[in-house]
């Protein structure tokens, strides 16, 4: 069974977008971080922003795609303190921006579940692609075996 990687793709898809937004429109997201943290608002977003795009490129490389599928899921979870301040936040706000602030925070475990599969996914993928059972490895012999070939073929004679 071929593993699909279209989650991890969208995943970073996200991440990415969501940390180029922290850079591009930060005030939302000076309003997420709790004042007991030190320094200054904006510095944490743009900090937070920057990790978002580090872990969707984590994500997107196959090669650190399990590292990252970790790193976003505890990175979901980080950021859950910050969603709970908003709905607190919101509290007297108008009810479309209540609704939003609340919604978000049982839709943080889904996000997270999603991330602990592309976690997964690419664990099996590397399993499958080490014990010769990749796409590629059915379509045509490895380079290496063809060469292999060549090499006892010129032996013999």
């Amino acid at each position: 069974m071929a593993i699909s990687h279209r989650p991890a793709r969208v995943l970073a898809a996200v991440l990415g977008f969501m940390g180029v937004l922290h850079f591009a429109v930060p005030k939302p997201f000076d309003g997420l971080i709790p004042r007991a943290l030190p320094g200054s608002r904006r510095a944490w977003t743009y900090g937070s922003g920057g990790a978002e795009l580090a872990v969707a490129t984590a994500v997107a490389v196959p090669r650190t795609r399990r590292l990252g599928g970790l790193l976003a899921a505890l990175l979901f979870l980080g950021v859950f303190p910050g969603n709970v301040k908003m709905a607190m936040d919101a509290r007297t706000a108008p009810l479309p921006r209540r609704a939003i602030a609340w919604a978000r925070l049982p839709l943080q475990w889904p996000l997270i579940a999603w991330a602990l599969k592309v976690r997964d996914d690419a664990q099996l993928a590397r399993t499958a692609h080490a014990s010769g059972i990749s796409r590629s490895s059915r379509r045509s012999p490895s380079a290496s075996s063809r060469s292999a070939g060549r090499i006892v073929r010129f032996a013999r004679t």
